[in-house]
């Protein structure tokens, strides 16, 4: 007669190879750090005195401490869009990820894409929704801070309304971010002769927290 042995299985030993490693807990002293490690490494020296600390925001949000050299701005940007805020200017984005970002309590916040209508007048103007968005938003660009972070159209747009003789905003934080048209529209906001304030990154790189740390830079200037 046939017998079947049975092996019980054996808990692993533990692998003691993988060992986590001591890591700053503080939120204060990360913070503080944080912002210590971008003052060695970034050359925030070349820039204007009152756009260093956007500039520091920047890079915190995408630990990019390259960035400083595609930094495109007006000198009256920090002071423009600070005048605005304190204000209580609109802030106009593009997406729900920038407002998400934005944490000041004083922030007046309208995204583009939140209209009912948007997504009609995309279809029917055979556009993107972050055009027909910022379209159907032309009526709030008066004195407006607007913060773009991921649509490049939604940039263009803006700009194509300006020189339609829309309402001039405020302050023009663009930084879209990617492939297709970001760089192109950030270069036509940097070489434009539209007459708005404005801070922008040169390339293809951007993105939403970008755009929310650049508003959030401006508000902690603010008494």
């Amino acid at each position: 007669m046939a017998t079947t042995t049975t092996h019980e299985s054996s808990p692993r030993p533990a692998d003691r190879s993988l060992s986590v490693r001591a890591y700053l807990e503080d939120p204060a002293e990360i913070y503080r750090a944080s912002f210590r490690t971008i003052a060695a490494e970034a050359p925030l020296e070349s820039l204007p005195e009152a756009l260093r600390p956007l500039a520091a925001r920047l890079i915190h949000a995408s630990g990019m401490t390259d960035l400083v050299p595609d930094l495109a701005f007006s000198a009256d940007a920090v002071a423009a869009g600070q005048q605005a805020l304190a204000g209580a200017a609109t802030i106009l984005v593009d997406a729900r990820m920038v407002m998400a970002g934005i944490t000041d309590p004083r922030a007046r916040l309208v995204c583009i894409l939140d209209a009912p209508e948007v997504a009609a007048h995309a279809a029917a103007t055979h556009t993107t929704r972050s055009a027909a968005g910022m379209e159907l938003a032309c009526e709030q660009l008066g004195g407006a801070v607007v913060a773009i972070g991921n649509a490049p159209t939604a940039l263009f747009r803006l700009l194509e309304l300006i020189a339609r003789g829309a309402p001039r905003p405020a302050l023009i934080l663009g930084f879209p971010v990617g492939f297709v048209g970001a760089a192109e529209a950030k270069q036509a906001l940097a070489e434009g002769d539209h007459g708005v304030p404005f801070v922008t990154l040169a390339g293809r790189r951007g993105g939403s927290a970008m755009a929310a740390a650049a508003v959030n830079a401006l508000f902690a200037g603010l008494p």
